[in-house]
């Protein structure tokens, strides 16, 4: 299933599986879509992306980690 920047809960899920040890809550935007665009199956265009869908997904990332 190929990921898009829509599906933030499933990206944050897979941020946490990849990235356990790293703390969303500090992360910086364009780490977080550097790491986003690193995803194995992620596939959607970096300029569909914006301020308020890296919000989006830090929270849902957030949320996973507790």
């Amino acid at each position: 299933m190929d990921l898009k920047w829509t599906d933030t809960l499933d990206i944050a899920i897979e941020l946490d599986e990849n990235y356990p040890d790293e703390d969303p809550q500090y992360i910086r935007f364009t780490d977080l879509m550097d790491k986003v665009l690193s995803l194995d199956n992620f596939n959607d265009d970096k300029a569909h992306c914006g301020e308020k869908i890296l919000e989006a997904i830090q929270m849902a990332w957030i949320d996973e980690k507790d």
